[in-house]
This record gives C-alpha cells, sequence and structure tokens, in this order.
C-alpha cells in the first residue's frame, strides 16, 4: 500500500509530507489515521526537534475527502494533536489550501506559503459550515477579517492569509523564509521549546475543551442533511447547486 505520508529527517528537524496526489491531499479517513499516527512517532521521539508538515504536489490540502470522510471527532483528534504535540509544527505550502486545509494550518505554531499559494473556505458552497476546524483557526485568526471568507467562499491569496493570521509568512521561495525558523528551532532548548508552546497554545486548547464535542456533532449533522447531499453531489457533477441563484 502506498504511504500518505512520507517522511524525512534533517538535523532534528521531521518532515511529514501529504502524499495523497490521486485526492489532492483530500482528508480521507485513511490520511487522518496515518498522519496521526506520524505525528505520535515525532512525539515519542526524542531527537525531533521541530515537524514540518508539507505536501507533494499543487494542493497542501483539498479539504474533507468527499467520498470517503474522515469521523469529526477523529479530524477534532488530529487538530488538538497538533496543537498539542510537544514540538513546534511548522506548515510548508506551495499550493492551494481548502476548508479543512486551513484547519491544520491554524493547528500549526508556524505557517508560511510561498506567494501563488491559494485558500478558500468552501465548506458554505457545499451546504456545510467549518465547524471543527474553527476549534483551530478562530483562536488564531481575526473573527471579524474572517467572516467575509467564511461566509462567501471566495479565494484569497497568500498576502490576505498573513493579514488574516492564518499565515506568519509568505515570500517568494518558502524554503528560503524558512531556513532561520528551523535554524532558531535546532538552536532552542527541547524542554523550553514545549513549554513555550504550552503557553502560546494554552488559549486553542481551551476552545477545544469547551467546544469540540458540540462542533463534532455540528458537522456530523450537516454532512448529513439535505443541502449537503445536493452541495456535494453538485461538486462531484461540477454544476451549481440547486440554491444557486
Amino acid at each position: 500500500m502506498t504511504d500518505l505520508v512520507t517522511r524525512t529527517r534533517a538535523r532534528g528537524v521531521h518532515t511529514l509530507s501529504l502524499d495523497a496526489t490521486g485526492t489532492r491531499n483530500a482528508l480521507s479517513a485513511a490520511l487522518v489515521a496515518e498522519l496521526s499516527g506520524a505525528l505520535a512517532d515525532c512525539a515519542g521521539d526524542p531527537d525531533v526537534r521541530a515537524v514540518v508538515l508539507t505536501h507533494t504536489g499543487t494542493t497542501f490540502c483539498a479539504g474533507a475527502d468527499l467520498r470517503d470522510p474522515p469521523d469529526p471527532a477523529a479530524l477534532a483528534a488530529l487538530l488538538r494533536q497538533l496543537v498539542e504535540l510537544p514540538r513546534p509544527v511548522v506548515a510548508r505550502v506551495t499550493g492551494q489550501v481548502r476548508a479543512g486545509g486551513l484547519g491544520l494550518l491554524a493547528a500549526c505554531d508556524i505557517a508560511a506559503a510561498s506567494r501563488t499559494a491559494g485558500f478558500a473556505f468552501t465548506e458554505v458552497r457545499l451546504g456545510v459550515a467549518p465547524a471543527v476546524i474553527s476549534l483551530a483557526v478562530l483562536p488564531r485568526a481575526d473573527p471579524r477579517a474572517l467572516a467575509r471568507y467564511c461566509l462567501t467562499g471566495e479565494r484569497f491569496d497568500a498576502a490576505e492569509a498573513v493579514r488574516l493570521g492564518l499565515l506568519t509568512m509568505t515570500a517568494d521561495d518558502v524554503d528560503t523564509a524558512l531556513a532561520p525558523v528551523l535554524d532558531g528551532l535546532r538552536r532552542s532548548a527541547p524542554e523550553a521549546l514545549a513549554e513555550t508552546k504550552r503557553l502560546l497554545t494554552a488559549r486553542v486548547l481551551e476552545t477545544f475543551d469547551r467546544d469540540a464535542a458540540e462542533l463534532t456533532a455540528l458537522t456530523a449533522r450537516l454532512f448529513s442533511s439535505g443541502e449537503a447531499r445536493e452541495g456535494i453531489t453538485a461538486f462531484l457533477e461540477r454544476r451549481d447547486a440547486a440554491w444557486v441563484v
């Protein structure tokens, strides 16, 4: 079986690459499970100083796999795992990011993207809502600035993603931009890194503690709704949904 997440290591930095290019790295049940296992391995390895989450192909993550969507609770657990991991997690993006992929970005501690990367919260156009991913997105980004894109599903560029708080930085060459970041992490004491991350993510984890059960239930309800059936069918058939006016 082909790995859905490939792993490489260099000087204490463990890189996890989403590698399901046939589905544009969509979050299937299998991909969520494999990424969760890879993160658990990183958490238990004392030689891992930091984790880079990146992708193969032209899409970082297309959101939920509409043919094999993950259980909402499993997705919430994966996002929490990224937030709680006792190693800094750095997102490296050189392509497109949609819906659930933005949840992955928000759950990372540092996120960098090339200037050509593109983003969209497409859930409303499918008849659902960005419920589970909001656990990571809302504590990290500006809700007022997000409102336009969450309500309309419009695409936006990397510079706008920085303004919204979804990205730390954007650059023509994302690897060059990340080089001093990774060097800094390599020079930092492991326990100090873990405790500093704990301080920085405390408010995010409070949101998970308070809202995860309610939002996973909401996601499950919306995905079983008539609107979602129509929206997903229309997307797969490459046509407008019935409600488009």
